[in-house]
This record gives structure tokens, sequence and C-alpha cells, in this order.
């Protein structure tokens, strides 16, 4: 495109001269003409005094012709307008080149680079742009496109790599309950249960390793239905209260370890009853997990929510920890080496986002974990 331009200009610029040199010719070619016409004037009065017999008169208009032209040249008419017009025409030209070199040229040439640099794959080259040029608000939507390009192709280097943790992760933590299920079970084919202490031992621990299994799969499932946003929940009206003492029950069974106290009303909101026996299920298994004490739930009125609050009595989480504990597959320092897959936090603060509630992470003054969920109340009535 520059070349085209340059060639343009050439032959403006040729125009122009070749206007300002016929113009010149053909007013050089006027006055010489006058100059002509001065002169046969001259001829023709010294042709009249010669008739009229006046040679004296005649002798000396001749002579006086004769001065005159040999004292002067082809006249030639003043050219200056005819050069500063052209000037002023190859002036204009320049700047013109000029304004279209830095304000579309220079411009388009550097879109063209990047471009070609974005067509290589290379998206961490950033647009320098100018809203002032007629590429502006273009070259800031292109840049625009790259930005959001490169973001797209980070979440996409990230969610590979998640699934390629989670899936070492899962390989991992399945396999050392897999290989203590195995061994147990060869305990009881070769009839190491002698006594039926051993025997009931055994089995639990095979009852045991077997939830280890279930509950990892389980997260494994919940985290796949919410990457794919088909995690559905359904809306009926529950009672928390009752609803929780349920949830203790069950999951509870013989062992006692977690205690209920409600908040002496009866508390509704919209939920699944699905998904909500999961989220219990995940932070009582947690505080079982990481602190290994007494669990108390406590249900209250805070602000037109329902609170829910898991407290253990552990070490808590760390303070570093905290903001990323409910990420995908992000594991704590005090882990150790309590299997896992970094899934039961999410889990429980999306299904918390999905109900319209919220999660909330802090250490408690007197030691271990809070862990509160909040639900939109919708109505409550005195017990």
């Amino acid at each position: 495109m520059k070349g085209r331009i340059l060639r343009i200009a050439v032959l403006f610029a040729a125009a122009v001269i070749a206007a300002a040199v016929l113009f010149t010719v053909n007013r050089n070619k006027a006055v010489n003409e006058d100059v002509q016409a001065e002169n046969i004037l001259a001829l023709n009065e010294i042709e009249q005094l010669y008739k009229a017999g006046d040679s004296a008169a005649a002798e000396k208009k001749v002579t006086e012709l004769e001065d005159k032209l040999r004292n002067t040249s082809p006249k030639t008419a003043n050219n200056a307008e005819a050069v500063v017009f052209a000037g002023i025409s190859i002036g204009f030209m320049g700047v013109l080149l000029l304004y279209v070199y830095f304000s579309i040229l220079r411009p388009f040439d550097k879109l063209k680079h990047f471009a070609d640099e974005i067509a290589k794959g290379n998206f961490s080259i950033p647009l320098d742009y100018e809203r002032s040029n007629y590429f502006g608000s273009f070259t800031w939507a292109f840049d625009s496109m790259r930005r959001e390009i490169t973001k797209a192709r980070t979440c996409e280097r990230e969610a590979i790599e998640n699934n390629k943790t989670v899936i070492a992760t899962l390989s991992h933590d399945i396999k050392t309950p897999i290989a203590s299920i195995r061994a147990y079970a060869e305990g009881l084919e070769a009839n190491l249960d002698s006594t039926p202490e051993k025997r009931a031992k055994y089995l639990s621990v095979l009852m045991r390793k077997c939830d280890e299994v279930s509950a990892l799969t389980n997260d494994l499932f919940l985290h796949s239905l919410a990457d794919l946003d088909k995690l559905k929940m359904s809306s009926e009206e529950i009672e928390l209260s009752g609803f929780i003492r349920e949830a203790v029950e069950e999951i509870s069974g013989e062992k006692g370890d977690v205690r209920f106290r409600d908040s002496g009303r009866e508390i509704y909101i919209n939920g699944d009853r699905n998904r909500l026996m999961q989220l219990c299920e995940n932070l009582i298994n947690n505080a079982r997990k990481y602190a290994g004490t007494n669990i108390e739930i406590t249900l209250s009125e805070k602000d037109g929510y329902a609170a829910v609050a898991f407290r253990d009595h552990g070490g808590g989480i760390p303070d570093e920890d905290m903001p990323f504990i409910t990420d995908k597959f992000y594991r704590g320092h005090n882990c150790g080496s309590e299997q896992g897959s970094g899934l039961g936090l999410y889990i429980v603060s999306y299904i918390c986002g999905q109900l319209g509630g919220e999660l909330s992470l802090r250490n408690h003054p007197e030691g271990g974990l809070d862990a509160e969920t909040r639900f939109p109340i919708r109505k409550t009535y005195q017990s």
C-alpha cells in the first residue's frame, strides 16, 4: 500500500509540474504575440508616413524600431504565479502524504504485524493503540480480543492441569483404601480372623475403607456435575431444625460425636434435601477427618438468614490456606497423610451458592474451625 501511495504522489507531482510548464509556455507565447502585434503596428505606421511623403518622420521611426529590436530579447511573462501554485500544490501533497502515513499507513502496518503475530500463536505481544487515529477503536477491540483469547487459553490450561491433578490425586487416594480392602479381604480368606474380635475389626476396617472410596467417587461425581452445570437443585420448603436432627442421626449413627443445638424456633427455608444432606455430610466428615474431635452444630437467625454453624475443636485451618480452601482440588498444609480429593469444601460452597446462601469459614478464638452456612429464611414460627 505504501508503494501505491508513493506512486500516486509522484504522478500528482508530475501532473502539477506539467500543468505549470504548460501554463508558462502558453503565457509566454501570448506575450510574444503581443510584442509582434506592436511591431507590425509600428511598420504599418512607417509605411503610411512614406506614402504621405514624410520621409524624415518615417526614417526616424525606422531608426527607433531598429534600436528597439536591437536592445530587446523575446519577452517572457512573469511566471511567479505558476511557480507559487506548483510549490503550494506539491507542499500540500507532501503534508497530505505525511498525514496519511502517520494516521493510516503506520497504524495499519502495526496492526498487520500484530495480526501476523496472533496468527503465529504469539498472544503475549501487546498492541499499542491511539484512540485518535482511524484504527483506534478497531485496534482496541483487536487487543481486547487478544486478552480474552489469552484468558481463555489460560483457563483451558488450568482446566487441563486440574483434570490431570484430580486424576492423579484420585488414583493415589483410591489406591490406598483399595489396597487395605484387599489386604483385609485376603486375611479373611486365609481365616486369620480366628476370634470374633479380630473378625469384627477386619469387617470394621473394610467398611471404613469402602466408605472412603465411596466418598472420593461421590465428590468427583458432584464436581463433574457442577463443572457441567448439571447439578440439579430442587426447591421445597424445609424446616431446618427437624432436618438437621435427622441428618445428624443418619450421619453420626452410634458414634455420638455430633451434638446439635437449635434456636427454639421453627425456621423454614427453600432448598433441596439431598444437596443439604450432602452439605452436612461433607462438613461433618471433614471435621471428623482433620480435627478428630466432637462436633457442635448450632442453628440461629442472623439478618434474615438461617445460620447453621459446624464447629470442631481441632487445629483449624492455617491462615495462609484460608483464602484458597474452597477452591477446587485445594488441600491445606495441615491435611497430612489424610486421603481426600480437595473437593469437599468446594462442593459445600457451590451448594450454598446454588441455594442462594453462602459459606464462611473462620478459626474459632477458643480453637477449632467454625464453618457457617447461611440460607435465606422463608418463614419462622415459635416452637
